[in-house]
């Protein structure tokens, strides 16, 4: 049966479309569930926000890195996170500009942005240096990825100490009574989907990279990584048009911040990732997000990504884009 769908286009399409449903879904249902149970617990909305909801948005992109390392496609893990990372900053940010401009807050400026830069920068170190721990093959190595793993416990720390002393900047979360057992059937019921819908990404993904003469990397780099980001640009865009996107800024640095500290560092400890043809170009450009959005919030004294500057994050990733396609590996 797999066989038989993995050699039909349309059906192969049709398995990637539910794959990314189900591990959409899936999250959503598992964070609504963990959330509910918390809160029954007697945890704070605070500590429920940073980190039952916070590691919720990077869920599908761990989910489909968990499946590609364990299925050695290495190459998928790293630009399904490079990848979200670059549509994160330049296309969601930039369309969500376009329609009203986009709000800074004080935090994103002096923290989390720099560390979304040092992010790329540090992706691209792993790869250009070589490791003095005896990986003879370059890459993310089970070194890079616990230096990471070690940032991404001190961001952690540092949230938290930041949330406790300005309690105003935090956003309120309001999570409404639930039944246990409903709350453990969303559980249950949200990685079931997260697990098949990983599988029927990366399974698909690969078949089509195969279909279409192309590297995992292309297809993870696009396709995937647009897929696992789509919530977040649906979320995005409909706030601006509500004018009342001023968290954005803060869910995308913040989202890009999980997947490269703490999902491919995960993945690089359980697998070392080699590098592939093009990771220099996708890590700079990671950076390259980052340090446009930096430069746009300073740039004007209502420290917000104007109408322009969207434009530019779009035009960018344009040419980039065409850039990658023009030169598939």
């Amino acid at each position: 049966m797999l066989e038989y769908i993995l050699s039909n286009p349309w059906l192969l399409a049709l398995m990637l479309i539910l794959g990314l449903v189900l591990l959409v879904k899936g999250a959503d249902w598992l964070v609504d569930g963990a959330s509910a149970i918390a809160k029954r617990s007697g945890i704070s909305d605070l500590v429920i926000g940073l980190t039952i909801v916070a590691f919720g948005t990077s869920m599908p992109e761990f989910v489909v890195n968990m499946v590609s390392v364990a299925d050695g496609v290495t190459d998928l893990a790293v630009t399904n996170i490079l990848g979200s990372n670059i549509i994160n900053t330049f296309v969601i940010l930039g369309l969500t500009a376009l329609v009203y401009p986009v709000i800074s807050q004080k935090r994103s400026r002096d923290f989390d942005i720099p560390l979304s830069i040092i992010a790329g920068i540090l992706v691209f170190a792993c790869v250009a240096v070589r490791s003095p721990f005896g990986e003879e093959e370059q890459g993310i190595t089970r070194m890079g990825g616990i230096i990471l793993l070690v940032v991404f416990l001190y961001f952690l720390y540092n949230t938290f100490r930041h949330a406790k002393d300005h309690p105003d900047e935090v956003t309120a979360e309001t999570y409404s009574p639930m039944p246990v057992a409903k709350a453990v059937l969303m559980i249950l019921t949200g990685l079931a989907g997260l697990v098949i819908g990983g599988q029927m990404i990366v399974k698909s993904a690969v078949q089509i990279a195969t279909d279409l003469g192309v590297s995992e990397a292309v297809i993870g780099l696009t396709i995937v990584a647009l897929g696992t980001s789509l919530p977040e640009l649906a979320t995005s865009v409909i706030a601006a048009a509500k004018h009342n996107c001023d968290i954005a800024l803060g869910n995308v640095i913040g989202s890009n911040i999980f997947n490269v500290y703490f999902v491919l560092a995960t993945s690089a400890v359980i697998r070392p990732l080699p590098a592939y043809n093009g990771i220099v170009l996708d890590a700079w450009m990671a950076a390259v997000g980052s340090i446009l959005v930096w430069l746009f919030v300073k740039s004007n004294h209502e420290r917000k990504i104007q109408r322009w500057g969207g434009a530019v994050l779009l035009a960018v990733y344009a040419a980039y884009l065409a850039y990658r396609l023009c030169n598939l590996p």
